[in-house]
């Protein structure tokens, strides 16, 4: 592990609400909730005025409605903070050719590697600027933390949090995580978490002191020699530049089980078609199309097909997808459908078509794990709402003839509420119209600070 505090991990707050809260002046200072606005869906954050409330990411909205039940709930737009986080990883990419991100809001940065620090003093100015050039550039705030490891650089920046930088002097690291609960760490999850504390371990000192043998009995060989060497601080991880995308996936949460086999399949028609366009707007072709089905009683199962070569073709992965799912038993209905491609490439093989069908008759049914789109449950839920608040997403961006820029309050029984306001306005106006209302109009979102405007128009 090294000797200076030069590794930096930075952390959004509360990113998807923060953006809100910024693009939306009546929001400001207010309780925001993005997420799925349907009976299922989840909490994707709130912000910090919703969190004392007890509202949290991954919560039931359900229950997240009864605890604060005036906050503003709004459906994600993901396309706003894909831009902002772009800007973000851009100033994160001039400190270090080494960014690992892990989300849009959160990435590890080797400033050693990009001659940025290489003392405590050095690592303190880079965090300082880093979290300026933030505020100055999205408008938003992040949280820094600074340490010799990337666990403890973690760890550093949960307890600088909300807008705070955290550094960690190396020598100190022993003592700083001996009280700290085992789940502090990575890798200790509720269940690991929950054996630790049957054996009596609960805190990292009583991790460090049971020593490895111990834990290797408990957990395994190669978990128990990772925890232990973690209770001690000791973590050599390297910053990697690049996180090799895995799979491509999207799923659909239904607010009501479907029963109806013909629906089931057109909804993983859709699917496939909805997957497709993002493999393809990744610039990259699959090999593997894996379907997920989760049932009434909550069991979920996975099924996949591997083809000869690589594709980004619809009508392929329709068709893989349709022959996975017969091999499904969906009585009694269906909570959710999903569909990913995996095997990934930059290419696509010729004549999938012959191949594909060839495969028609080959035994589709091995299991496979795909990891999900960090947005997906968000889009999913956005999907499954009542029309009227599909056509009208709560918090997206409109414009009107006449009154301009604004966003959706709400909608229903035939009306859409609109605030017409901007990031760079005060909190404006409210006004209602029917649905259907030909002045009004989806559109794009502002940027969250004016330069950004300036920025897009060359000037």
């Amino acid at each position: 592990m090294r000797t200076a505090p030069t590794i930096l991990h930075l952390d959004m707050d509360a990113f998807f609400a923060s953006a809100e809260q910024a693009s939306k002046p009546s929001l400001r200072g207010k309780a925001v909730v993005v997420g799925g606005l349907g009976p299922r869906g989840v909490v994707a954050t709130a912000s910090y005025e919703a969190r004392v409330f007890g509202v949290h990411s991954a919560m039931p909205m359900a229950q997240a409605r009864r605890l604060a039940p005036n906050a503003a709930y709004l459906v994600p737009r993901f396309g706003l903070y894909r831009e902002v986080s772009e800007q973000v990883m851009g100033l994160l990419r001039a400190l270090s050719p080494l960014v690992e991100p892990l989300s849009l809001d959160e990435a590890f940065v080797d400033l050693e590697a990009g001659e940025t620090a290489w003392d405590e003093g050095s690592a303190r100015l880079a965090g300082e600027k880093l979290r300026a050039d933030i505020r100055a550039v999205t408008g938003l705030t992040g949280s820094v933390g600074l340490a010799a490891s990337k666990m403890l650089a973690k760890i550093a920046s949960e307890q600088a949090k909300p807008d705070g930088l955290v550094l960690i002097e190396p020598g100190t690291e022993r003592a700083l995580l001996a009280p700290m609960s085992v789940r502090t760490l990575p890798g200790v999850g509720p269940a690991t978490g929950d054996h630790l504390r049957r054996a009596g371990i609960t805190t990292v000192e009583e991790l460090a002191e049971a020593g490895e043998d111990e834990l290797v009995r408990l957990l395994g060989k190669a978990h128990g020699h990772a925890l232990h060497a973690m209770a001690l601080a000791h973590d050599e991880r390297p910053v990697v530049a690049e996180r090799e995308t895995k799979s491509v996936s999207v799923e659909d949460t239904y607010d009501v089980d479907i029963h109806d086999r013909v629906r089931v399949g057109l909804e993983v028609q859709r699917l496939a078609d909805r997957c497709v366009r993002r493999l393809r707007g990744a610039g990259l072709s699959g090999r593997t199309i894996v379907l997920k089905v989760r049932r009434y009683d909550f069991s979920t199962l996975t099924r996949s097909e591997t083809l000869r070569g690589p594709t980004d073709d619809p009508t392929v992965v329709r068709e893989a997808a349709a022959r996975l799912l017969e091999g499904v038993d969906t009585t009694g209905g269906v909570r959710l459908l999903g569909v990913g491609v995996s095997g990934l490439a930059d290419y696509t093989q010729e004549d999938l078509f012959a191949q594909a069908r060839a495969q028609a008759e080959a035994a589709a049914g091995e299991s496979a794990d795909q990891e999900e789109a960090e947005e997906a449950s968000g889009e999913a839920a956005a999907e499954h709402v009542p029309p009227a608040e599909r056509r009208w997403p709560a918090g997206h961006d409109v414009r009107h003839v006449e009154f301009g820029h604004g966003w959706v309050q709400g909608s229903g029984l035939g009306r859409v509420t609109v605030r017409f306001e901007t990031p760079y306005s005060e909190p404006g106006r409210v006004r209602t119209f029917r649905t259907d209302d030909s002045a009004l109009e989806l559109a794009d979102p502002l940027p969250l600070v004016v330069g950004a405007v300036c920025d897009r128009r060359g000037g």
